[in-house]
């Protein structure tokens, strides 16, 4: 996608060979026009899928799993990553490690909201180890639903989380894959 690809290029700050920073755009300020685009298409891509839900996870997924949800005319959900007092009972918990963090949380989703039979689309804002999409796959298995695929707004395919997920018998379509951050330097990998 290439204005996805421009906006990377144009505000993306490289911090190491393995972090990316788009928090310009996606991760703290958001760009509403940039998730049009993004959830239209990831809506176009998925389109077929008779996708019942959209699902992601807190907080940077929330706002291309929105758009999408919406092109697609579904309820998007969220895993919550933070304790809440309203969300203690009935709910399905996964562990997930994330490496930007350099912490493992405890994912929830209310059982009320995610049941047999659903069809869902999990989006993300980045794919790096993987660990994020495979916890988000592992509730949706609990809940007795069917993943029909994953969107991810910036893969980083210099990292193992997208053959962890295809291996896994995942459909994965990215919108940016980046082969390499390698000395600052963004490398596309089309």
């Amino acid at each position: 996608m290439e204005a996805l690809k421009k906006k990377i290029l144009e505000e993306g700050v490289v911090l190491s060979d393995e972090v990316l920073k788009v928090d310009s755009f996606l991760n703290h300020q958001i760009d509403p026009v940039l998730m049009e685009h993004i959830g239209t298409e990831f809506a176009r891509r998925f389109a077929e899928e008779k996708i019942t839900k959209v699902l992601t996870i807190e907080s940077s997924g929330i706002a291309p799993a929105l758009i999408t949800a919406r092109e697609l005319g579904v309820p998007v959900i969220f895993a919550r990553k933070q304790k809440s007092l309203t969300l203690k009972n009935d709910i399905y918990v996964e562990k997930v490690y994330s490496f930007t963090k350099q912490s493992t949380n405890e994912i929830t989703i209310s059982k009320q909201f995610l049941v047999s039979g659903d069809r869902v689309l999990i989006i993300d804002d980045f794919l790096a180890r993987g660990e994020a999409s495979l916890g988000l796959c592992r509730l949706v298995e609990k809940a007795g639903a069917t993943v029909v695929g994953i969107g991810i707004v910036i893969e980083k395919s210099f990292q193992n989380g997208v053959n962890k997920l295809k291996e896994a018998g995942f459909r994965v379509e990215s919108l940016a894959r980046i082969a390499s951050l390698h000395q600052n330097q963004i490398q596309f990998a089309e």
